[in-house]
């Protein structure tokens, strides 16, 4: 099964689904409603027991892309229906998180069931120095991952973090040498897919139960504060800065 930016190739029991937007991997609505047509078409396969969730280029996902004009940026609302879309999917993913994943892309990585990363993998809830609120589910998927409190230390702060500490904190269930993320996230795919195909659906809508509706919950709160703080003088700045690679100006306006 193949799309433009999303492809999907059968490894034994394990699919492997690869976003292609290198170096990157920005997504937009159509992006992430590839992925999740693609997780929908393997919920139907009979031979798929396992996702592997991985990209193409330097970073695993930078998110939305803030460089291009406002008129031709991500809609949230959109893009968010999609997103929800991921998390009703019924088989188990892992995620292979090189790189980077940044803002949405950290989003996308916790949408996942496990993720596989490295020492010079970097992760940050950046959006408080966009001046903008968390979005893509994250105020509510990173404090079950993470615990609550340092949950909100990274959003709170939106610093950019090593893999190590991700893997300290739980974010990361395994660490692996540079440039062994993908390899390992399939063997951790496989292992998973060694199991009762029936029982792992089972067993996974059992511990995801109710994620999904919380997820909706959350983004459509997100959105909320998201529309009111993209009109303030501090997300153009935010903006602005992060373009010029510069320390923002923050002004409380």
């Amino acid at each position: 099964m193949t799309a433009p930016d999303v492809t999907v190739e059968a490894v034994g029991h394990v699919a492997v689904v690869e976003i292609h937007r290198p170096p990157n991997n920005f997504f937009d609505t159509a992006l992430i409603k590839g992925i999740a047509d693609a997780y929908e078409r393997l919920d139907d396969d009979v031979e798929c027991r396992a996702i592997v969730l991985c990209s193409e280029g330097k970073h695993f996902c930078a998110g939305a892309d803030f460089s291009r004009p406002a008129e031709d940026r991500v809609s949230p609302e959109e893009l968010y229906a999609q997103a929800i879309r991921l998390f009703r999917a019924r088989t188990p993913v892992v995620a292979a998180v090189h790189g980077s994943a940044i803002g949405g892309g950290l989003g996308l990585a916790l949408s996942t069931d496990f993720r596989v990363a490295a020492p010079s993998t970097r992760f940050a809830a950046n959006f408080s120095r966009l001046g903008l609120h968390p979005g893509f589910g994250i105020t509510e998927t990173l404090p079950r991952v993470v615990g609550q409190q340092k949950a909100l230390e990274w959003v709170l702060t939106g610093e950019r973090l090593s893999g190590e500490i991700g893997y300290k904190a739980g974010l990361f269930d395994e660490l692996v040498a540079d440039g062994e993320v993908r390899a390992a996230a399939i063997r951790f795919a496989e292992r998973i897919a060694a199991a009762a195909p029936l029982a792992l659906t089972s067993i996974r809508a059992t511990m995801r139960a109710g994620l999904a509706d919380a997820v909706a919950a959350a983004t459509a709160h997100e959105l909320e504060e998201q529309t009111r703080l993209h009109a303030t003088a501090d997300f153009a700045e935010g903006v602005a800065a992060a373009a010029e690679r510069r320390p923002p100006q923050f002004t409380g306006h």
